[in-house]
């Protein structure tokens, strides 16, 4: 009996170390398993990973943060604030804890919710990498980065992220590569398959909106070139003005002076040369209102264009700089 006892005894304690071993060792599973038990994620969350051309993988990913989509800033900003400076319109919370994704309405910027899904996940993503994966992806990235990046957005924007997160910069080129960048080297692209089926569809999202700004901000830029240029002829007009009008009043002071002299001839041989000079002073003066009407017009429309401008920024983050009316 005793040694029946021994046995039973040894038998559960090594049923138990083997449990242990393979709790610690499938923790990841065990974990992802509870997070998604009984999870249904809500038709918005699954229209997002559809869109991203999801991979079974990278939908398991972004289902156990349980993303949560949200129109309410107060709320959002809660959730996201103190995080990534750059990306104001989603964040991640690290071990898996959580994606929150601020929902954007305006029609003019659709895509901006893909991309930021497709953002966190990729955060989500390189928490998972161990530490032989991690450093190959690290490699790939900084040698993209130091060798074959050539756009200057993309380039600005890791320059931000260096400033806001200097620790986790790599981690930003994984998810802003990932996802802004349509063309990559091979060894990344067959990287971020196992994550997204069509990378560049994504990519694609971050062009269309980005060129909602961009398009805006160099039709502003032009106007506040060609408005300073006529600003100058404005006042150039006005100056020239100002002394034909001096001018004139010189000249009918002298006409009248030889008038009341009786200095006829004088006077009859000044007339034409001061109606001529009237005239051309009207002419100048039809000429300066028709400037300064294309000018208003001018300012019109571009304050127009400013104000799309701030209210698209307004549409993803109230904290956005807005274009300033002139």
């Amino acid at each position: 009996m005793k040694l029946l006892r021994r046995v039973l005894t040894g038998a559960l304690l090594f049923a138990v170390i083997v449990g242990g071993v393979w709790a610690i060792t499938h923790r990841d599973q065990i974990y992802d398993w509870v997070r998604l038990h009984g999870y249904q994620p809500p038709t918005a969350i699954t229209r997002l990973a559809d869109d991203d051309t999801m991979t079974p993988y990278g939908r398991h990913l972004f289902y156990i943060n349980r993303p949560d989509l949200t129109a309410d800033k107060s709320y959002f900003n809660q959730q996201c604030g103190g995080k990534e400076q750059a990306i104001v319109l989603g964040c991640y919370h690290s071990n898996q804890l959580g994606i929150y994704l601020y929902a954007v309405n305006d029609p003019q910027l659709t895509g901006v919710e893909q991309v930021t899904a497709a953002h966190e996940m990729l955060h989500a993503a390189y928490d998972r990498l161990n530490a032989t994966e991690r450093n190959s992806v690290d490699s790939m990235l900084e040698n993209y980065y130091q060798y074959s990046l050539h756009d200057q957005q993309i380039i600005d924007e890791i320059n931000l992220y260096k400033q806001t997160e200097p620790n986790d910069v790599v981690n930003e080129m994984h998810s802003v590569f990932g996802t802004e960048i349509a063309d990559l080297p091979a060894p990344l692209e067959n990287y971020y398959k196992q994550y997204f089926t069509s990378r560049q569809k994504i990519a694609q999202y971050a062009a269309n909106y980005q060129a909602a700004f961009t398009s805006r901000e160099q039709q502003v830029s032009a106007d506040d070139a060609q408005l300073g240029a006529m600003k100058k002829q404005i006042d150039g007009s006005q100056t020239e003005l100002q002394q034909k009008q001096q001018a004139l009043a010189t000249q009918a002071a002298q006409l009248a002076t030889e008038k009341s002299a009786g200095q006829i001839e004088a006077y009859n041989a000044g007339i034409a040369p001061y109606n001529n000079a009237i005239g051309a002073y009207n002419a100048g003066i039809t000429a300066l209102r028709s400037l300064i009407s294309r000018y208003n017009t001018l300012v019109d429309r571009r304050n127009a264009i400013a104000i799309q401008e701030n209210q698209l920024a307004q549409a993803i983050n109230s904290q956005a700089p807005a274009a300033q009316p002139q």
